[in-house]
């Protein structure tokens, strides 16, 4: 239930994220929506480990608490006129850090909902890394940056949580 609450604010912010990149929308204006996905997540994170039962649950909060302090520092970084090297790093620190958790989501899929996360968690990975060679290892590739941006937004978010919500998927 959590899940498509949270992949749907998930998949507007890294769309807009993806339009941002791409110079469709204004610094100043990309803060509230990542200061409000950062909350959403936040507070979800925060649900789940009171209420987990489980090692599992206690590693999703984990998980989506990254999410959630990645796009406090977007809006931070936004407030602050920071040039996004700390970001980057961040970044490196949690594309690392999931590729465990995609291995581990490709193991225990049982369901075509659990593959696709599995392939989520590759992408956001991915997604990450795109970030830390932006920010921190300043290669021009933001163009590319604000594309696949868009792409998971589109397809391991918007779409997934949309689909959980309406229950269309398991």
């Amino acid at each position: 239930m959590l899940l498509g609450l949270s992949l749907l604010y998930v998949g507007a912010v890294l769309i807009l994220n993806g339009l941002w990149l791409s110079g469709r929308v204004e610094d100043r204006e990309i803060i509230l929506i990542n200061l409000s996905v950062a909350t959403i997540s936040f507070l979800v994170a925060i649900h789940s480990a009171v209420f987990a039962d489980t090692i599992a649950d206690v590693r999703a909060a984990a998980m989506t608490l990254l999410f959630a302090i990645t796009y406090l520092w977007v809006a931070y970084n936004r407030l602050q006129d920071c040039d996004g090297r700390g970001l980057g790093w961040f970044s490196l620190f949690v594309s690392v850090t999931v590729v465990p958790v995609a291995l581990l989501s490709f193991t225990e899929a049982d369901s075509l909902m659990s593959v696709w996360l599995a392939f989520s968690w590759t992408a956001w990975a991915a997604l990450w890394f795109v970030y830390f060679v932006l920010l921190t290892v300043q290669k021009p590739i933001q163009k590319l940056a604000a594309y696949f941006t868009l792409f998971c937004g589109v397809f391991t978010a918007w779409l997934p949580g949309m689909l959980l919500l309406f229950e269309v998927a398991n």
